[in-house]
């Protein structure tokens, strides 16, 4: 048994296709397909049930691959001790950003990050939290941005800002004259939510006190963008809650408002798995995107946080 088997075995799982799994590898896949079989007969059992159309591990399988994906990500974290990688911003590193956090927070910190850290090339991939989380778990990223808590005993939050929830009105929307709001007087028959798999849609149920249906409104529209919906708004269509960092990015035309104290928030971090040693790519992109955010998100006196699960 080699680790290279073993990478060999969990790139055979992740793409499940042995030609993809080979490129992947950067062998042909007659090898990969040899080195499998080698591993099998050396294990005695086999590893991958080729009999289905999608090919799937065996249950004996399922248990080889969680193992040897601990025993990579062991090797890994061993070979950058030994050679001092802990400190180095050399290379590239594969970062995942929610849909609803990418567009508003990505330009405020990625060009100051990439004129700091020249030597420092990074891969980003937009995805919801659970594609995000398996990420991380399977080592096809290496750090995360979400909103936290996300309840993994092996993932490891860095929590950075509090950012508030605002409500998003059209120009003729009926509002009391006050300049903040109670998510109590909210008509949720007109709330444009985003569709599930978004933590934010389950935030904004969770502000407004709904679990359920809430648009009442002659047309079904399922959105994953904050965007289109802020332009249905911007339409006279219903309304809508947005996250702060959104406000300058939509241009919005419309009323805008703050809810009551304290403020309904979402936290945001930074995640990585346990196992993920590169301090000082946490550290630097902690430091640059702090540096680059309304600095009264980093207080907690007046927030009070909205959980998503």
């Amino acid at each position: 048994m080699t680790i290279q088997q073993l990478e060999y075995i969990v790139a055979l799982d992740n793409y499940r296709h042995f030609v993809k799994a080979a490129e992947h590898c950067f062998v042909t896949q007659p090898t990969l397909s040899m080195q499998v079989k080698k591993l099998e007969e050396e294990f005695g059992v086999q590893i991958f049930d080729r009999s289905k159309k999608t090919l799937v591990p065996t249950s004996a399988g399922e248990k080889i691959l969680l193992k040897a994906r601990q025993i990579i990500r062991e090797v890994k974290q061993l070979t950058e001790l030994v050679s001092n990688q802990m400190q180095s911003m050399e290379g590239s590193f594969r970062l995942g950003v929610i849909p609803t956090l990418a567009p508003y927070l990505l330009p405020k910190f990625l060009p100051k990050f990439a004129a700091s850290y020249p030597q420092t090339r990074l891969i980003i991939h937009e995805q919801q939290t659970s594609d995000i989380i398996a990420g991380l778990k399977n080592d096809l990223l290496d750090i995360g941005l979400l909103v936290t808590p996300v309840l993994e005993s092996d993932i490891r939050e860095i929590p950075l800002f509090n950012e508030p929830f605002l409500a998003f009105f059209p120009n003729d929307y009926p509002l009391e004259n006050k300049e903040t709001i109670s998510p109590k007087n909210l008509d949720l028959d007109n709330l444009l939510v985003l569709t599930d798999g978004h933590c934010f849609r389950d935030q904004t149920l969770n502000i407004c006190g709904h679990s359920g249906q809430t648009q009442k409104l002659n047309f079904d529209y399922q959105s994953g963008s904050i965007e289109a919906m802020v332009n249905l708004v911007k339409e006279g269509v219903g309304y809508t809650l947005i996250p702060e960092l959104a406000v300058n990015q939509c241009y919005l035309t419309g009323q805008v408002k703050r809810f009551d104290a304290p403020e309904p928030v979402r936290e945001v971090s930074l995640v990585v798995h346990k196992s993920f040693s590169k301090e000082a790519l946490i550290d630097s992109v902690r430091k640059e995107i702090l540096a680059n955010i309304p600095q009264e998100m980093l207080s907690q006196k007046r927030y009070v946080r909205v959980n998503w699960r």
